[in-house]
């Protein structure tokens, strides 16, 4: 069995070639894709998180919203970018929004990617400390939201409060059972996967990753994720971690799949996502569903993880992304065992 969600990125455009032409409409199909797909049998309804783009920026009142319209998918990230996040304030958006959803969120963190601005975590008001780099800050933020979101009181309460206080020092609220256990890291690379195991957060790995070997992606992030498993199980965690893994996934089943995607290209691709930063990026796999699979059976990371996540182009509108995601669940997912 394999946990099977989408993520979308939640693109607007105010093109007559797009279905999605302004914010409001990526919010509320966001929401109604999470009904459909959840209709549909899938697993999880995950999101990314971009400043400064015609994308979803705002997570957690979306999050809300799914919480309160569905019942059982998980709801997620993939990820919020932690430099530009006051991590208290995120404690108390995210208790809240999973306590809507009844303990269903899912929240990946990172770094994050390149911006659309230059440096846009300033605008936020954030700034790294003399000597450390905006990652050091993202990882320092994660670090302060992971201990807040434990539940352990350390704020002085005062003596002549509005309200009774409970005894001892107070935590943030509203406060969420379990929720600590279920944020994930996205990692680049093997070493912050390392580094995600140590703190105990779960990994997700997304359709590209800083090149490390120079092999194909799947077999550069089944690696990561061995090392991820090997960090974990050497710092003693006491539950079973959780991984992830993203792909652009489309099975050819009608003209519609055929025209959209019957020529993407299937190979990897080697880039540059920063100035000085080589990185490999994902193939889409779009074929008739009985190549899609034996394909599939080759991918090592998808083999290795035990969550799914499929990119979905959301600008092709709810109908066509819930069948996308119908797709694979009915026509592919059983042959692999995924179902």
């Amino acid at each position: 069995m394999k946990n099977i969600g989408f993520l979308s990125f939640g693109h607007w455009s105010p093109s007559p070639q797009s279905q999605t032409r302004s914010a409001s409409d990526a919010l509320l199909q966001s929401i109604d894709l999470a009904v459909a797909a959840e209709e549909l049998g899938a697993d999880g309804a995950y999101f990314r998180v971009h400043h400064f783009a015609r994308q979803l920026g705002s997570p957690f009142p979306l999050l809300a919203a799914v919480g309160a319209r569905t019942s059982r998918i998980e709801i997620g990230t993939a990820v919020i970018d932690m430099r530009y996040e006051n991590p208290l304030y995120m404690a108390e958006d995210a208790g809240a929004a999973d306590l809507i959803a009844g303990g269903r969120l899912q929240l990946g963190i990172s770094r994050g990617s390149p911006e659309q601005v230059i440096d846009g975590w300033r605008y936020f008001g954030y700034a790294p400390p003399e000597g450390q780099s905006d990652a050091d800050m993202a990882r320092r933020h994660a670090e302060v939201f992971l201990d807040v979101i434990k539940g352990q009181g350390f704020a002085q309460p005062n003596p002549r409060p509005m309200f009774p206080n409970p005894p001892g020092m107070l935590r943030l609220e509203p406060f969420s059972e379990g929720l600590r256990d279920r944020i994930w890291w996205g990692a680049a690379t093997n070493a912050t996967a390392e580094w995600a195991a140590k703190l105990g957060m779960n990994l997700q790995s997304s359709t590209l990753k800083f090149d490390e070997s120079g092999k194909p992606l799947h077999i550069q992030q089944a690696e990561q994720i061995r090392a991820f498993r090997a960090a974990w199980k050497e710092a003693g965690h006491k539950r079973e971690p959780r991984v992830s893994v993203s792909r652009s996934i489309f099975a050819l089943v009608d003209d519609r799949d055929r025209a959209y995607f019957g020529g993407s290209d299937s190979q990897d691709h080697f880039g540059y996502i920063e100035a000085d930063t080589r990185a490999v990026f994902g193939r889409t796999y779009a074929a008739e569903p009985d190549v899609l699979i034996e394909q599939l059976k080759q991918d090592d990371a998808i083999t290795e993880a035990d969550t799914l996540l499929l990119t979905v182009p959301n600008q092709l509108g709810v109908d066509y992304n819930a069948h996308v995601i119908e797709s694979i669940v009915k026509h592919v997912a059983p042959a692999l065992g995924w179902r």
